[in-house]
């Protein structure tokens, strides 16, 4: 990624490799971040947390992302920080070895209030940065960007299975070294940013918002796409939580085979986030919003009633289905507000992880007061209310 790399004289490699280095940390981001969750048996283990704690552990991971990623987003779009991506990988490897040798319940909070400072400022600037590389294809930079972090939170459960359980809580330090390599490429990409004259204050030229909408339809349609994304992460926070605790509790698995079921999943939801980018550039994105979020009810509603190969069949249609939403929200709202690339990747990123974090502690609690299986048939019913995309308007030009 050097700067003769990314002159005129060769733009579609420029592409492809800025692009590729991009999901790979957004891999390596998303892979430090799942194995908070992954390892939430070991934990509960070793410190005697109630379903209720881990919701919590939960909630002020996730909800130190969704309230800084927004303002970091905002404040970058009128003055970009190429270098605040390594600081951000940075903050998440403190995190993981906090966790990693943490004595008590206090000290993981605190490694997980640091792993989502890592995220509030990995995901802004990144975003911004596949959509630069993209060529005008949006869609398909976002997907590509996106499916990283997807494939990153699928080899979690994975990692944690057979890296971090056999080793027990500081086997998580290992992944240490998928850090530096983040903060090294996360470097060279803060390089890229700024000697090809990306790292520059906007043009006061710049529309704030869509030139065919008024102010009143923009923050309509940013309203329904907070609600479906509601919709999406509420009912994915089911799956991330607790779904290894599901199917043991369920179908009597282990927590190994458990988390090899949950990698399933995750696989599936980085299949279907590859999809939906470059659907939503050919057929448009509101298309892909509503059936990949009503469309995907019938099989939430069958999955808490179903048998063990019928759950994981389930699971791998609802992953594939449900996750080609997010690319196509995200270019969505950035066409609703092309002024506010940051912003609106801030916004939306943080949204999904404070809802997410907000989903984890209140299902927890449910949890605890009824059962995991009780659970995912209240969040079974979630998906309906995607029948809001059709308020969408249209965003051509």
């Amino acid at each position: 990624m050097s700067q003769s790399a990314t002159t005129n004289s060769a733009p579609s490699t420029t592409i492809v490799s800025v692009l590729g280095a991009a999901s790979l940390c957004h891999l390596l981001n998303d892979l430090m971040q799942a194995l908070l969750p992954a390892t939430y048996p070991i934990f509960q283990e070793d410190f005697g947390l109630s379903f209720a704690q881990v919701g919590l552990l939960t909630f002020v991971y996730q909800i130190t992302a969704s309230l800084f990623q927004p303002f970091i987003g905002l404040y970058t779009d009128r003055h970009p920080l190429p270098y605040s991506l390594p600081v951000g990988m940075t903050s998440s490897l403190v995190g993981l070895l906090t966790l990693a040798y943490a004595p008590n319940f206090a000290v993981l909070l605190v490694g997980g209030i640091l792993l989502g400072l890592g995220s509030a400022i990995f995901h802004p600037e990144s975003s911004r940065i596949a959509r630069l590389a993209s060529g005008g294809r949006h869609g398909l930079a976002q997907s590509v960007f996106q499916v990283g972090g997807n494939f990153g939170s699928a080899l979690g459960p994975l990692a944690a299975a057979f890296i971090v359980l056999p080793r027990g809580q500081t086997g998580l330090a290992w992944f240490g070294l998928a850090a530096f390599a983040g903060i090294m490429i996360l470097t060279a990409l803060g390089r890229w940013y700024e000697q090809n004259g990306h790292a520059k204050k906007p043009s006061s030229t710049t529309p704030v918002r869509h030139p065919n909408l008024s102010r009143g339809q923009v923050s309509k349609a940013m309203t329904i796409l907070i609600a479906l994304l509601f919709s999406k992460y509420v009912y994915l926070a089911s799956f991330t939580s607790y779904y290894i605790f599901f199917m043991m509790e369920r179908f009597g698995l282990s927590t190994q085979t458990a988390q090899v079921y949950q990698f399933v999943f995750f696989a599936a939801v980085a299949a279907g986030t590859v999809a939906g980018g470059p659907i939503g550039d050919r057929l448009g994105r509101k298309v892909v919003i509503w059936v990949s979020i009503l469309g995907v009810l019938p099989f939430t509603l069958a999955l808490p009633y179903a048998e063990l190969t019928p759950t994981a069949v389930l699971s791998v249609v609802i992953g594939f289905v449900m996750s080609s939403a997010f690319p196509a929200i995200v270019v969505y709202g950035q066409e609703l507000m092309p002024g506010r690339v940051g912003m609106v990747s801030g916004l939306f990123f943080g949204f999904i992880f404070g809802i997410g974090g907000i989903g984890a502690a209140v299902l927890g609690l449910l949890a605890d007061q009824t059962s995991i299986g009780f659970v995912f048939q209240v969040c079974s019913f979630l998906p309906i209310i995607g029948i809001l995309a059709a308020l969408l308007p249209s965003t051509k030009t």
